[in-house]
């Protein structure tokens, strides 16, 4: 398993937070300092953090687990879905439905209809009594495909969820709690870490940061 030390952080940018107006409290542990009114992490702690988390990944791998990879952000969220399908796991590159694990047989219901969906359009078995039907079942399957199509091998709630930026993805971490389902998250100087059992403290906006975290946590897998 190969885990980015401090030098490769600091080359991918891990190491910038915000400004200190945006700091949240819970941040303050893995801060090294301030430079121009900018929060510098601090890496040797972000190195601790990522080891953690990628063992909870190896674990999980060799139990036969779930890994739910979760980010939304228009800048990271090609490299979450990358990462994702580089293993076979599950993603959400778009907005979280809320209800996603709390209501889960019914997410569920929705993913089988688009499964359906898709291979009787493929198999040519769709027959439209008009023009108009055919363009709502197409538009049918494709917002599906949008807000369902990452999750299509969840066949269970998951055993671990990696999120990216969790400002962003409260919700998915409320839920997560719920369930005591473990969130591992890549999280900035503006986030609030309460409730995440695996912080890793580090840019979550910059892709090269981004990549080298979720670079990292699916070597883990592979290893």
């Amino acid at each position: 398993m190969s885990i980015p030390n401090m030098q490769a952080l600091f080359e991918a940018g891990v190491h910038y937070g915000y400004s200190r107006t945006k700091r949240h409290p819970s941040m303050i542990p893995f801060i090294y300092g301030s430079k121009n009114r900018i929060d510098i992490i601090d890496l040797a702690k972000t190195e601790t953090a990522l080891k953690e988390a990628c063992d909870l990944v190896t674990t999980a791998k060799n139990g036969g687990k779930t890994v739910l990879f979760v980010g939304a952000k228009a800048e990271i969220k090609n490299l979450v879905r990358d990462a994702a399908l580089s293993i076979d796991m599950p993603y959400v590159e778009n907005r979280w439905i809320g209800g996603t694990f709390t209501n889960f047989g019914e997410i569920k219901k929705r993913i089988e209809r688009m499964e359906d969906l898709e291979n009787r359009q493929e198999k040519g078995e769709l027959i439209y009594q008009t023009k108009k039907e055919k363009l709502l079942i197409e538009r049918e399957i494709e917002k599906l495909k949008v807000m369902f199509g990452g999750l299509r091998n969840l066949k269970k709630l998951p055993d671990v969820m990696v999120v990216i930026d969790p400002r962003k993805e409260m919700i998915a971490i409320e839920e997560a709690n719920q369930l005591n389902i473990p969130v591992i998250a890549l999280a900035n100087t503006d986030c609030d870490i309460r409730g995440i059992d695996f912080p890793i403290p580090g840019n979550d906006t910059n892709q090269a940061s981004v990549q080298s975290v979720l670079q990292a946590l699916v070597a883990a897998y592979k290893s």
